[in-house]
């Protein structure tokens, strides 16, 4: 397992231009689902925005409020202790070392009636582990399937749980 300094320059790696059409286009089910969900007077978190925070840029453009949290890049603990209408987490939760705790911190940092919007690639049984090049990321901890989700969805006292594809909704 990576320690953070290697973490940190893994990430440095990605190519994350938020002028990227190509990287626009990957995280524009979370962004449509957010633009649908919710207007520019709902406050939202970009966790785990990351060098290239496109998320918040997108919704920017729109003029909505979305503050962005990475606990290497915008390191700002004071965005832990607000709530949020909406939590964004593109490519994320695979890097939870600790899900439980990770968690419980997004599940009380969202507003009631809040979502959480998280893309991750989800584990299928029909997926060979052994040439799954999602395992091979060092920094990706952590893999999920929809009944892990299922789990999460009833430890965490989410009301509700949708999975298309690769993203997942908990509401709360």
């Amino acid at each position: 397992m990576p320690d953070v300094e290697q973490e940190k320059n893994r990430y440095l790696e990605h190519n994350n231009d938020v002028s990227d059409v190509r990287y626009q286009n990957f995280v524009k089910p979370i962004v449509n689902c957010i633009l649908k969900d919710y207007t520019p007077q709902h406050t939202g978190l970009d966790f785990g925005a990351g060098t290239g925070p496109v998320i918040s840029k997108l919704l920017h453009d729109k003029e909505y409020k979305i503050e962005q949290y990475d606990p290497l890049f915008h390191h700002f603990p004071g965005l832990l202790h607000r709530s949020y209408h909406y939590i964004a987490c593109c490519e994320v939760i695979e890097h939870f070392h600790k899900p439980d705790k990770e968690f419980s911190l997004l599940y009380n940092l969202l507003a009631n009636n809040g979502k959480l919007y998280c893309m991750t690639s989800v584990f299928k049984s029909k997926i060979d582990f052994r040439t799954w090049h999602y395992k091979d990321d060092p920094t990706h901890v952590f893999f999920y399937t929809e009944r892990t989700f299922e789990y999460i969805c009833n430890f965490f006292k989410f009301s509700g749980l949708q999975i298309i594809n690769n993203l997942i909704i908990l509401s709360k």
